[in-house]
């Protein structure tokens, strides 16, 4: 095979130049520019073609070997390394699950390589990143970070009042220590966050279900709410709904807020998906941050994996909450948290992001083409809320679609009072857009029988 005539762009950017001519391999290695077993350049010779030393390409070349880059054959040369890829994990039980609701895999290589090449880039904070534990809350830097994501949609945040914790579960779960005893009340949205149901039990608290319209929450049930009792928090998602995608207005926002005032109770704005909304009104803690606790989670604008939830608090509730933090999970993982900042610092966390956003998009239209008149979507998110048409109940459809291998969510699962004839669809857990068209072919196709016709029940 002949070698290639690669010869890397190194621009004009700062240290030493075998680093440079590394990292410049590792990029056109993801961006698919360099193909796995393409023989690179002599080490002679690409010296000549970069007119420097022979052995800054020689430390080069090794230091692209150590990374697991590229590999050299003796006798033969030099070559792009092949690299092992995960195979596709289908479900044990052959469903296209899409219960869960997870931001959709892009199929940009060089973005995914960059992500995993900034990982292996934190080797420079040394062990103390490994082998130390961290100040519950998170440590400065990595604050400091959190409040420059956090400062596009509330822009007085400050690292005084931001706080780092264990996703949003681990969020919920130490701000409703702090806010509430056992057997204290607290609003909701009638359909809302599983999570924050499991939270809220676990904790012993009484849920009061909060009527919503096309709008979402209705500013008049949380006042009746409050003049019927004492309720010591409200618990909200006004941004993409889960699980109805709806977005709450400003005037309304403006509304519930100075209700909320009014009736000194604090606000729990779950801020989940605005990140993948950029048109979306302000939070409800830019309006009132002296009452809102905002929890800003990653796991939907850039990875489940990350388990990384911002907190922006009222003035001078942070050591209140880090002391929560501290009792129920002593700390976030130091290396997650690192891997966030880092990201956010290189700008690959908007690139991210940006890539789920062009994706759930995609996967939308597919949904679009097909189940429009039952579903509401909404742009940025990747799940759909669909009303289950007559004479089709939610059971029976969840059923007939789980034995066909299509599985979703229904409504009761939401409900904190009575469940609607609804269920939701996560768009973003099957493998790829022919799995997503199938899936709403399955379900289109049902939709258009009647239920007895469809069972197999005998």
């Amino acid at each position: 095979m002949a070698a290639t005539s690669w010869i890397p762009k190194l621009g004009s950017r700062g240290g030493p130049i075998y680093l440079a001519i590394a990292d410049a391999l590792a990029a056109d290695i993801g961006s698919g520019q360099l193909t796995e077993g393409a023989r690179l350049p002599t080490q002679r010779r690409l010296a000549d073609d970069l007119e420097i030393d022979f052995t800054t390409v020689s430390r080069a070349y090794a230091e692209a070997q150590s990374r697991g880059l590229i590999e050299g054959r003796v006798g033969q040369g030099t070559y792009v390394k092949a690299r092992r890829h995960a195979p596709a994990r289908a479900q044990p039980s052959g469903l296209v699950d899409m219960s869960m609701n997870l931001p959709p895999r892009f199929q940009n290589r060089s973005l995914t390589h960059r992500m995993w090449e900034t990982v292996r880039d934190l080797e420079d904070q040394g062990l103390d990143l490994l082998m130390r534990y961290q100040e519950p809350g998170g440590i400065i830097e990595d604050r400091m970070i959190a409040t420059s994501w956090l400062s596009r949609r509330l822009p007085d945040a400050a690292p005084d009042r931001v706080l780092v914790a264990a996703g949003a579960q681990g969020a919920l779960n130490a701000v409703l220590s702090v806010l509430t005893e056992p057997g204290d009340t607290v609003c909701a949205e009638q359909l809302t966050y599983p999570g924050f149901r499991s939270v809220a039990s676990h904790l012993k608290l009484k849920l009061v279900p909060l009527e919503m319209d096309e709008h979402g929450l209705l500013p008049k049930a949380f006042e009746r709410a409050c003049q019927n009792g004492e309720p010591k928090a409200l618990y909200c998602m006004p941004t993409l709904h889960n699980p109805t995608t709806r977005t709450m207005p400003l005037a309304r926002r403006r509304e519930l807020v100075e209700l909320a005032r009014l009736h000194d109770v604090p606000v729990i704005e779950d801020d989940a998906y605005s990140a993948l909304v950029p048109d979306a009104p302000p939070p409800l803690a830019a309006l009132a941050p002296d009452i809102v606790y905002h929890v800003a989670s990653l796991s939907k604008c850039l990875s489940p994996a990350l388990r990384v939830a911002y907190i922006a608090v009222p003035e001078g509730r942070s050591l209140r909450l880090a002391s929560a933090i501290r009792a129920s999970a002593s700390m976030v993982s130091p290396l997650t948290s690192a891997v966030a900042s880092r990201w956010i610092e290189n700008g690959l966390a908007d690139m991210v992001r940006d890539e789920i956003i062009r994706e759930s998009a995609e996967r939308l239209q597919v949904l679009n083409a097909t189940l429009h008149k039952y579903a509401e979507t909404s742009s940025g998110g990747f799940h759909v809320w669909m009303h289950v048409p007559k004479p089709w109940t939610r059971g029976e459809l969840v059923s007939r679609l789980r034995s066909v291998g299509v599985a979703v969510v229904a409504s009761d699962a939401f409900a904190v009072s009575s469940s609607p004839e609804a269920i939701r669809i996560g768009l973003g857990a099957p493998e790829s857009l022919e799995e997503v068209k199938r899936s709403m072919e399955v379900l289109a196709d049902l939709l258009s029988q009647q239920p007895a016709i469809s069972t197999m029940v005998v």
